[in-house]
């Protein structure tokens, strides 16, 4: 069963990971990561590291995402002005 749920998850990281950098759009680039973030926190929960799990979950789900939202949301705006 442990096996299982980690194939899985490998092929779901593969899968986001390969839709990252494939899609174009910096927004929903942002909320690929998050939902990557999200699939690596798994897989690492599925192999006993529940600690880097953890880190995983707020710096790649969270933070990193957010990061960028907020860097396309500036650079938006200053194009805007510019204009």
């Amino acid at each position: 069963m442990a096996d299982a749920v980690v194939v899985v998850a490998l092929l779901l990281v593969a899968g986001s990971a390969t839709v990252a950098v494939l899609v174009r759009d910096p927004v929903r680039q942002a909320l690929v990561l998050a939902v990557l973030g999200v699939v690596l926190a798994v897989l690492f929960t599925a192999v006993q590291a529940p600690d880097v799990a953890l880190s995983q979950l707020a710096v790649g789900g969270a933070l990193t995402p957010l990061l960028l939202l907020l860097a396309v949301r500036k650079v938006k705006r200053r194009k805007g002005r510019e204009r």
